[in-house]
This record gives structure tokens, C-alpha cells and sequence, in this order.
């Protein structure tokens, strides 16, 4: 009976050390999991920035993929895609080996904190994630990958329209105030080639402003392409200037060139009302191209009206109005003529009323090689102005410069 009994109370007491073993080593063998380490990070509630000594968190951008979307030209604005790939180091997320085996592990994007950046010259900027995680190694450096949409002001030398090339500078920086704030420190810089938009980008350079911290921003070259604006533009403008041209050709007899050179200026009217929205608005470096509708214009008009005063050159030989010889009635004329054979000098009467015929025909020659000469001086003038307006045009887009400061925001 005394064996059974302390049989009895030594497997009691192995059972109580078993019991007592598990509850004291249980715990740190049971997380072993990625997710557990996950769930116990998440539930340090790392919503605020990470706290060092100098108040400053350092962020790296280690990648930056820049492509352009738009450019408006009217409201001198650039939109683009930029996606961005950083990276920071927050201690409290940090881990040690001895514990878990593994050296990075994901989490909510939702449940840390994470750098808000800063366009400082945006219009407009939108923030999303690539993805709703961010991967977490074990020394606490997190990667997080966003795209940024983002409108920025730009201001470009449209001088030359539509052959542009300019730059637009887009200032991704962090958040500071006074001392505190994030530093941010740009890597790799490349973009992605859009062929056969309107706009091109050339090259997306990293640059700093005098040298000042947080001052940094990406330099964006582009050129446009002139195809569209040539042949929506440009080509109609030159082929309604030609058929002006051509229109010295047209007999100014019964009006004909005349109506057909108003054709030509309503024609031109109504092509720059449609077609207005297409130019972009007259700014510090307003485009020539605006210049030049207007000198097309004013040809075409000047044109049309000296085409209707040689119409009455020819007609009347001159310019100024006079009244109409009265018409007789056909009754008084048949009387006259029969008079005229009644009367002794029927001969006389007729050879005066041939040679009046022919004074009148060569009258009329000679206002017709007045009008043609004329003609002809204006036709020679009209193609004279063409050549130095298109010779002054080349020379002031060659030496004319207009300078854009789009670094002023700062």
C-alpha cells in the first residue's frame, strides 16, 4: 500500500514539471510562423514616422520611372506617370535571427507608416500603391513602390511653335518643417519613350537648386512633333497664300478674279475660327505662328480689295466714282435715225458715230494696259513681300531668343 502510494505521488510530481516546463517555454517556441512575426508587428500600432535624433528621416528613392502622359500647350501644363520605388529604415520593425529564420517578411502598407512625398510646383498630384503590401527585411528597412500622378506648371519657348523644344523641371521632395522632416536622397532616373506622340521626351535628368537640401528635382526635355499642327495648320494656310497667288491669272473682266478672292478670304476666315483652340495662348515667348495668320490675312484681304479697284480701273479708268451716262429711250433713238436719213448729212452722221466706236475701243484698250500694267507692278510686289516676309521670319526665329524661368516656385 505505502509503494502504491508514493508510486502515485512521484508521477504526479513529473507531471506537474511538465506542466510547468510547457507554460514557461511554450510561448517562445510557439511564433516560428511569418505571419505571426507579421501580427506581432502590426500590433505595435507604427503609425507615426520613425523618431531618430536629429528629427530627420532619411528616405531613399533607389528607382524613379518617369513617362509623360500630356502636354497642354494652351495651359502650359505637363502631366505625367512617376513610379517610384523607395526605401527607408525603421527600427521597431526590426527582428532578431536567433528567434526567426528568415530575413524579410511582408505587410499591410495600411498598418506602418509610410513617407508622404511632395511635388512642390504640382497642380495636381495623385498617390497610389503598386500594391497593398510593403516587404519588410530584418533590420527594418521596408521597400515601398508607388505611382504618382502629377500636373505640374510649365512654362515653354513656344516662339518657334510647332517645333518645340523645352524643358519642365518636376520637384519630387519630402516633407519638412523647421528641423524636423524626411531627407530625401534620389538613385536611378530613367523614362519611358512614347513614340509617336505629340509630344517627345528626350531625356529626364536628376538636378539640384543651388545646391540646397530638398531642393532636388527631375528635368524633363521634350520635343513636340510638327506633323499634326503642319498639316492642320501650316499647309492649308500655304496652299490658300498659292491659290491667291495663282489667282493673278484670272481675268479682271466682269468680276470673275474678284469674287473668287473674297471666296478666298471667307475661306480663311472661317479656317482660323475652327481651328483657333488648336494655337496656344500668347504668353512671355507667344508662337510667330500667330503673327502669321495675321500677315495672311491681311494679304489675302489687301489683295482682294486692289483686285476690285482694277476691276473699275479697267472698266472706267480710275478710282473714282462717276454717274452713269443717261440711257435714250429706243422710241427718241429710231427718230434721231430716221431724222439723220431725212436730213442731207445721213454719210457725215455715220462716219462720226464709226469714229466715236473707235475712240471708245481703243479708250478701252487703253484702260485695260492700264489695269494690266498695274496688275502685273502688284503681282511683282505681292511675290516680292512673300520672299522677305519668309526671309524675316527665318532670321527672327534663328536669332530671337525668349528665356523661361520655371524655376521660380522655390
Amino acid at each position: 500500500m505505502c509503494v502504491s502510494t508514493a508510486s502515485m505521488s512521484f508521477t504526479q510530481r513529473i507531471l506537474k514539471f511538465l506542466i510547468t516546463v510547457s507554460f514557461l517555454f511554450g510561448p517562445t517556441t510557439a511564433c516560428v510562423t511569418r505571419r505571426c512575426l507579421a501580427n506581432d508587428l502590426i500590433n505595435k500600432n507604427l503609425y507615426s514616422a520613425p523618431q531618430s535624433t536629429d528629427c530627420v528621416t532619411d528616405v531613399d528613392l533607389i528607382s524613379i520611372q518617369y513617362e509623360t502622359l500630356s502636354v497642354d500647350s494652351e495651359t502650359m501644363q505637363l502631366s505625367s506617370r512617376i513610379k517610384i520605388t523607395m526605401e527607408w529604415t525603421d527600427p521597431d520593425l526590426e527582428w532578431s535571427q536567433t528567434n526567426y529564420t528568415f530575413d524579410e517578411i511582408m505587410l499591410p502598407v495600411k498598418n506602418i507608416w509610410t513617407p508622404d512625398l511632395t511635388v512642390v510646383n504640382a497642380i495636381y498630384v495623385k498617390v497610389k500603391p503598386v500594391t497593398n503590401d510593403v516587404v519588410v527585411k530584418i533590420d527594418g528597412t521596408v521597400r515601398y513602390t508607388i505611382v504618382m500622378y502629377t500636373t505640374v506648371a510649365c512654362r515653354m519657348n513656344l516662339l518657334t511653335y510647332p517645333f518645340v523644344h523645352g524643358s519642365c523641371p518636376v520637384a519630387i521632395n519630402g516633407w519638412n518643417q523647421s528641423s524636423c522632416g524626411l531627407y530625401v536622397q534620389y538613385g536611378s532616373v530613367s523614362a519611358m519613350i512614347n513614340e509617336g506622340a505629340e509630344w517627345t521626351t528626350l531625356s529626364v535628368n536628376l538636378k539640384m537648386e543651388n545646391n540646397t537640401k530638398n531642393h532636388n528635382y527631375i528635368y524633363v526635355t521634350m520635343s513636340s512633333n510638327p506633323f499634326k499642327t503642319m498639316v492642320s495648320l501650316i499647309l492649308p494656310s500655304a496652299l490658300i497664300m498659292i491659290a491667291d497667288l495663282v489667282s493673278f491669272a484670272l481675268p479682271l473682266t466682269q468680276g470673275k478674279r474678284s469674287s473668287f478672292k473674297i471666296t478666298l478670304v471667307l475661306s480663311f476666315t472661317m479656317f482660323l475660327l475652327i481651328l483657333t483652340d488648336y494655337i496656344p495662348n500668347s504668353g512671355p515667348c507667344s508662337p510667330l505662328i500667330r503673327y502669321h495668320f495675321c500677315f495672311c490675312m491681311f494679304i489675302l484681304v489687301m489683295s482682294m480689295l486692289i483686285s476690285m479697284v482694277f476691276t473699275k480701273v479697267e472698266a472706267e479708268g480710275n478710282i473714282l466714282c462717276s454717274r452713269l451716262p443717261k440711257l435714250s429711250k429706243p422710241d427718241q433713238t429710231g427718230t434721231q435715225f430716221v431724222d439723220m436719213i431725212a436730213d442731207g448729212h445721213a454719210i457725215r452722221k455715220i462716219v462720226n458715230f464709226v469714229e466715236k466706236m473707235d475712240k471708245t475701243d481703243s479708250e478701252i484698250k487703253k484702260k485695260q494696259m492700264l489695269a494690266t500694267k498695274l496688275d502685273k507692278f502688284c503681282l511683282s510686289a505681292y511675290i516680292f513681300l512673300d520672299v522677305i516676309y519668309s526671309i524675316c521670319m527665318i532670321t527672327f526665329t534663328k536669332i530671337q531668343s525668349c528665356e523661361v524661368d520655371n524655376l521660380d516656385f522655390w
